[in-house]
């Protein structure tokens, strides 16, 4: 592939770990093969070479899968667990050059790429003692000696897909889900931080996985996904990801009324009324807010305060985000890093220049930083209408947006205003407002007083065209296994 000259490769710095390809146990790397580079977002200059998976390559993938499946559907869950949680201790063991991996190639601060390992293995673990616990029922008949039994099975060979943003995170939800229910799986990561994902593969296979229940590909999205689909080898499709690449999977996926669970974007509103505790709002707006760059999609977004607190609460908040240390995420001080690639940096100061064309106000950042990399400051906007494409559209960036609302009944009108419906969040001391918010906001996840809305535990999807199913939690097993009713007499 052609390389610009900011792209073409240069050494990698001290701790990155080429990528390779891994099929049936086989790990494969990008020499006499189509290959894109990866970039250092904090530089903007090439660090490596991601290798791209030919046809050959996918089907040997999915003959493997196949294959895997057959034997991997039969060990106990209690052995499957087991595996896992080696896994998980090997990945908690290597935390340091993981995390690393995701700094360099995604550019978070090395504190968040180790915040992410860590519940990454705890989901790990979760996924591994959950195993154990797909139990079946018996049900009595109703005429002579019959019996009805529901029995949990594997759904079969699966194929996932996800985003750049939260590489250990998702390697570790599409693998860790799949393996723990006994399915095999084709795992597509983001070719944006490819090694960080690979990390995680590789804890599993030194961790026991047998050859061909996991293989990890890399190559151009559309292609990849096509073909994986169209497979009749796959039974079930796991993407997490944008809306627009997630409408077009269920429908390659409709052709062989495959089963889907989509996990896709947001545009968290945060609702403040007047008798929040705005201090509490502000500290944790803010640090949630610039997590990664922004690049979240359960990130607080469009910010809705009450009439009363609207112009403090918008002036306090943008000194708080006008103190934030950008800089590489490999400095210890740095606080938010660069966002992931030109293109996403494009998009954001796009969307900021048109809600400034709408009227809004700029409070803070509005503009790049430094002269290498995809710095852009954060960014804090006032009095931002509708009509302004930053309200409609996810920006998945470091920009938070702010509105005033009157009351409660304004408040989740404007909340529940976009077809979005992954995460949301409100602060009051009202009890009566609590439980009218709690059955009236349109979102999976809901934070009520917190912007704490996940852990192993708890399922993790959206609602309206933020997808459908859920990750993690006992529902995000469930998704990889298939009911069956078996009558005996």
């Amino acid at each position: 592939m052609s390389m610009s000259v900011a792209e073409k490769p240069v050494a990698a710095p001290a701790g990155y770990v080429s990528p390779q390809l891994l099929i049936d146990g086989e790990w494969i790397g990008a020499d006499q093969r189509e290959s894109q580079p990866i970039v250092n977002p904090a530089t903007g200059r090439a660090m490596g070479q991601v290798p791209h998976a030919t046809a050959q390559d996918l089907d040997r993938a999915l003959a493997a899968a196949e294959r895997a499946f057959n034997s991997w559907r039969k060990v106990s869950p209690r052995e499957r667990g087991r595996i896992l949680k080696r896994a998980a201790d090997l990945m908690h063991e290597r935390t340091d050059e993981i995390a690393l991996l995701a700094t360099l190639e995604m550019g978070k601060p090395l504190f968040e790429a180790k915040l992410e390992l860590h519940i990454a293995t705890e989901e790990m673990e979760w996924f591994a003692e959950e195993a154990r616990r797909t139990y079946g029922r018996v049900i009595p008949g109703r005429f002579g000696e019959t019996r009805f039994t529901v029995v949990k099975q594997p759904v079969g060979p699966c194929a996932g897909f996800s985003a750049w943003n939260f590489p250990i995170g998702n390697a570790a939800r599409k693998l860790g889900q799949a393996v723990a229910a006994g399915c095999s799986i084709v795992y597509k990561p983001g070719e944006e931080s490819p090694a960080a994902a690979l990390a995680v593969a590789r804890c599993m296979v030194e961790a026991g996985v047998p050859d061909g229940v996991i293989s990890v590909v890399f190559g151009i999205p559309d292609t990849i996904s096509r073909h994986l689909i169209a497979s009749p080898v796959i039974r079930k499709v796991s993407f997490t990801g944008s809306i627009p690449v997630g409408k077009h999977l269920i429908k390659l996926a409709a052709d062989g009324l495959k089963r889907t669970t989509m996990e896709l974007g947001g545009h968290a509103p945060v609702l403040v009324f007047d008798d929040a505790d705005m201090d509490f709002v502000l500290e944790n707006g803010v640090a949630r807010k610039y997590r990664n760059s922004g690049q979240v999609c359960v990130s607080p977004t469009r910010f809705y305060v009450q009439d009363a607190s609207y112009d403090a609460f918008c002036e306090q908040y943008a000194e708080r985000a006008k103190k934030l240390r950008v800089g590489d995420g490999t400095d210890p001080d740095t606080k938010m890093g660069p966002m992931v690639h030109g293109r996403r940096r494009d998009a954001v100061e796009e969307l900021v220049r048109d809600a400034l064309s709408h009227g809004a106000r700029l409070l803070a950042g509005g503009e790049r930083i430094g002269n290498e990399g995809f710095f852009y400051a954060p960014t804090v906007l006032a009095d931002v209408p509708d009509s302004a494409r930053i309200m409609n559209e996810e920006p998945f960036g470091p920009v938070a947006v702010f509105n005033r609302f009157s009351d409660i009944d304004d408040a989740i009108e404007k909340a529940n205003r976009l077809p979005y419906g992954l995460a949301a969040y409100a602060f009051t001391q009202s009890v009566a407002r609590l439980n009218r918010l709690s059955d009236e906001v349109e979102a999976g996840m809901l934070g009520l007083n917190s912007f704490n809305i996940a852990m192993p535990e708890t399922p993790f999807g959206g609602v309206k065209e933020s997808g459908h199913g859920s990750e993690v939690g006992i529902e995000g097993l469930e998704a990889y296994l298939v009911t069956k009713t078996v009558s005996l007499t």
